[in-house]
């Protein structure tokens, strides 16, 4: 939730920009259309469908938390002076409605979770947990190929909406783009059956691969927070379940992740007696030199990041 003075300091700058004449919501001289992404993994996917059509501004960069995201006044402007907003959707992005709503914005939110199965968010504690009040679905859908395929579908669809024009291209940016998600696809699943049945499966820092595990056949043994980040911690009790499902299970090394704390995972890891694996890359795309800038490069290092740790 948006604290009274970031809305109220949001509201003016809306104010301020409107007394200064209307906003020029269409594009701009070199062309391209203004779009907003909310992170940067819709970010990425915007790019790949638009290409030179599109001018993506990304409020949640690169290895940043989208869950705790703190929106500024410049993010509102983003919002006020733009086209399309493209958001994962499925409660995400719980600070994006305030948002919106403060800036006056009357761009067209587009939710790339529109026709994805979603998953209750039933993983989203440790064995014997109780509920913390999480979201009703879990919103990661990003870590299934098969769901970014829809996800692209429904950017293209948004794009060609706003700019029918360059409706040829868009649709050949994301048949181009959905081909090489088919072959990631298909690499991931060569990958998974590289290891063996019962060490396929998962300890994440949060619970962000539920989808990924459907997708390609891992068990999720638990998460030491809910999908979202901003969960409350989990009891000693929630602890020491983990820890013994781990020790059960038999598994070499959970996983953290390079948005969260991962203080808890380390204490689980500790006491299961296995290794911790930093850093899968979950709920953002990794910097510049990390090997995951991209959403193709995220799958692709996460993949191989399990598939050696689980293999060894």
């Amino acid at each position: 939730m948006i604290r009274r003075p970031l809305l109220v300091l949001l509201s003016l700058v809306t104010i301020l920009a409107g007394a200064c004449g209307p906003l020029d919501t269409g594009k701009p001289a070199g062309g391209a259309l203004p779009v907003v992404a909310t992170f940067s993994v819709v970010a990425d996917l915007v790019k790949n469908v638009g290409g030179e059509h599109v001018s993506v501004t990304t409020l949640v960069g690169p290895g940043l938390d989208t869950h705790t995201f703190t929106p500024t006044p410049a993010d509102g402007a983003a919002l006020a002076d733009t086209l399309l907003i493209f958001e994962n959707g499925a409660d995400f992005e719980t600070w994006l409605d305030d948002l919106y709503a403060s800036t006056g914005s009357q761009a067209r939110r587009v939710a790339l979770s529109d026709g994805v199965e979603l998953r209750a968010a039933d993983h989203a504690e440790a064995p014997g947990a109780e509920t913390h009040g999480v979201g009703v679905y879990d919103p990661h859908i990003w870590h299934s190929v098969e769901n970014a395929s829809r996800m692209v579908r429904n950017v293209r669809d948004a794009l060609i909406t706003a700019d029918p024009g360059h409706k040829s291209d868009y649709e050949a940016n994301a048949q181009a783009y959905t081909t090489e998600l088919q072959a990631l696809d298909a690499w991931i699943f060569e990958q998974v059956q590289t290891l063996p049945v019962d060490r396929r499966k998962l300890v994440t820092t949060h619970d962000t691969l539920a989808y990924f595990g459907a997708r390609y056949g891992f068990e999720i043994l638990g998460a030491v927070l809910p999908t979202s980040t901003e969960g409350a911690s989990p009891s000693a009790q929630e602890l020491a379940a983990l820890v013994d499902a781990v020790r059960a299970a038999g598994v070499p090394a959970v996983f953290s992740e390079n948005v969260s704390s991962n203080s808890l995972i380390n204490q689980v890891a500790t006491e299961a007696h296995v290794q911790v694996v930093a850093s899968l890359f979950t709920d953002a795309l990794g910097p510049e030199g990390s090997g995951a800038e991209t959403y193709q490069d995220m799958l692709r290092y996460n993949v191989s990041t399990i598939v050696q740790a689980l293999g060894s």
